[in-house]
């Protein structure tokens, strides 16, 4: 059965932060908590993860690498990304690298970031979008 919600990591080659969040995102999958999710990569240098890229419209090209969580709708089989209902607001966790009207998150490389999307901002990104879109066929997840 296709996973219910996918993180959609953006990089490009030869970009150790980039490395680094596909790797997080790996490691928080592996843990058993986010069966509901799978990961998938798009290369923002090839021409599929250009398109992948552009179909986001929403993450900075210098604010890579980002993630961005789609959510499947059961009727098309599609996914699509999660709108986050107040665009704009002041994350607490995501803070700088959360996106503006949809649920991702993005490299904050601005003197007050650190450049870093940490385990715990993709951990509570994973479960904004339980909360968000929960899954047609089980109850929201706390």
């Amino acid at each position: 059965m296709p996973a219910t919600y996918r993180a959609m990591v953006f990089g490009k080659a030869g970009c150790d932060k980039c490395k680094v969040l596909q790797a997080r995102v790996d490691d928080l999958l592996a843990g058993g908590e986010w069966t509901d999710f799978e990961k998938t990569y798009a290369d923002v240098e090839t021409e599929d993860g250009m398109v992948a890229f552009c179909r986001a419209e929403c993450i900075n090209p210098q604010r890579i690498p980002a993630v961005v969580v789609l959510r499947r709708d059961d009727a098309s089989g599609r996914y699509e990304p999660i709108a986050r209902p107040e665009p704009g607001r002041s994350e607490a966790v995501g803070g700088e690298s959360a996106l503006y009207h949809v649920l991702g998150l993005q490299t904050d490389y601005s003197d007050k970031g650190r450049g870093v999307i940490s385990p715990k901002m993709i951990a509570s990104l994973f479960a904004e979008a339980r909360r968000l879109a929960p899954a047609a066929s089980a109850p929201a997840r706390a």
